[in-house]
């Protein structure tokens, strides 16, 4: 049999490119609550918290469901409220959903971890979001998106499903390292002097503890770092997993495979896009978009990173429609 033989159903490859995305998201959550937590600063703990609120755009959501922008509210929105469909759980139930449809196409050993994973998310307890044990839960939470990473590394088979599934996982990484570095980026605290170093450090240690390039980039670094340093490691450095520019390349790569190797023409598209973010993050000096303005930059990205989602979605998906941030992806999808 020739790769082009076999078929792969729009509502499969949709339903694969959404289930890596919403379990990307899950690690996500876990790895910024974590630092949050481990970094927040006396007197200003709210907008610490607060911060994770906007990096998702779950202001109106937020408001809307009764909390308010404390610590405590932010944990229990994002990790035990399951009706809100940016938390933890909500994503996990939307993941495992997806891996059922899925399941002809996945490993035993996928759909057993991700049953597993499900289960212990779903027994989280107000007691686990507090001091200690919130650190425990976020490795918890962490180790079971990478231990799903790992298993679908070892074992799902490699044809256009696994293009679909790296696809999600790629996108959804990019957008989240845009959106963690511009909002932890405008947030650092305006403070004088050496106190003014110390917290910039500090603020910047976090941001790469957040996207997992912490040890990374202190291999590379020099030992006076600056926030150019920082901002080029997340955005542009070749050899970091959650580097923007990597996840693009992969993408474009993938992409191309989907369309000389299965013949998918709808791929040129979507290859367009990824094509043009990858220029737009490498074209200018790292030290010109700081000094012109990073926050506009990177709307400019995300906005591309979208259209990148939705050339996808044309392509490939039926019935695409925009994801909704406030009714969440699954209503986006119109899976049969």
């Amino acid at each position: 049999m020739t790769p082009m033989d076999a078929v792969l159903l729009a509502r499969d490859a949709e339903g694969l490119f959404w289930m890596a995305r919403y379990l990307e998201r899950v690690e996500n959550l876990a790895r910024l609550i974590d630092v949050t937590q481990s970094f927040e600063s006396p007197g200003y703990e709210t907008d610490a918290w607060f911060g994770l609120i906007r990096i998702n755009a779950d202001e109106k959501n937020f408001a809307e469901r009764g909390f308010v922008p404390d610590a405590d509210h932010v944990k229990r929105f994002y990790l035990l409220d399951k009706g809100n469909p940016t938390s933890v759980p909500a994503n996990l139930e939307d993941a495992r959903t997806n891996a059922r449809t899925l399941r002809p196409l996945m490993s035993t050993e996928m759909w057993r971890q991700i049953n597993v994973f499900h289960r212990y998310v779903s027994h989280i307890t107000p007691e686990d979001l507090e001091g200690d044990a919130l650190a425990r839960l976020c490795a918890r939470l962490k180790d079971g998106v990478q231990a799903h990473t790992g298993i679908t590394e070892g074992t799902l088979y490699r044809d256009q499903g696994w293009y679909f599934y790296e696809l999600g996982r790629l996108v959804e990484r990019a957008d989240q390292t845009t959106r963690m570095l511009d909002i932890k980026y405008t947030a650092l605290l305006p403070w004088d002097g050496e106190a003014a170093r110390v917290a910039e450090l500090t603020q910047w240690n976090a941001i790469l503890r957040a996207a997992a390039g912490y040890h990374a980039f202190r291999r590379r670094a020099r030992a006076t770092f600056t926030a150019e340093d920082v901002v080029h490691f997340l955005l542009r450095d070749p050899s970091s997993p959650r580097s923007a520019l990597l996840c693009v390349r992969r993408a474009e790569s993938h992409l191309d495979d989907l369309r000389r190797i299965y013949g998918l023409s709808r791929a040129v598209e979507a290859m367009e896009v990824a094509e043009y973010l990858r220029e737009l993050l490498q074209e200018k000096p790292i030290s010109h978009i700081l000094a012109m303005g990073l926050h506009d930059y990177l709307d400019i990205v995300q906005i591309h990173l979208q259209k990148l989602a939705a050339a996808i979605g044309r392509g490939f998906f039926r019935d695409w429609q925009p994801e909704d941030p406030v009714a969440g992806p699954v209503a986006a999808q119109a899976q049969a």
